[in-house]
């Protein structure tokens, strides 16, 4: 096992700290490339966007009422009831 620098764990443990708030915008610049998409581009970004929403530990029925609707504005609405929860 390779073993980490007290900087390099510092690094790890700030990511892991702040991982809600890096897939809180994650999601967020998700969201704008799912309008801009069209095509083949689109359906990439709804997997992405599907992946995030898991990490963010969404119910599992939103994330498929979400996902078959193909509406980015209901995403918009999951972000919005994310960051209202704080």
């Amino acid at each position: 096992m390779v073993e980490r620098t007290k900087y390099q764990q510092n690094i790890i443990k700030r990511y892991y700290d702040n991982q809600d708030a890096i897939l809180t915008q994650r999601l967020g610049e998700q969201i704008t490339e799912l309008y801009l998409a069209e095509g083949k581009a689109r359906q990439k970004q709804w997997t992405k966007v599907k992946g995030t929403l898991e990490k963010l530990k969404v119910p599992k029925t939103r994330i498929d009422h979400v996902m078959k609707a193909d509406n980015p504005s209901l995403v918009a609405k999951v972000l919005e009831e994310i960051l209202a929860k704080g």
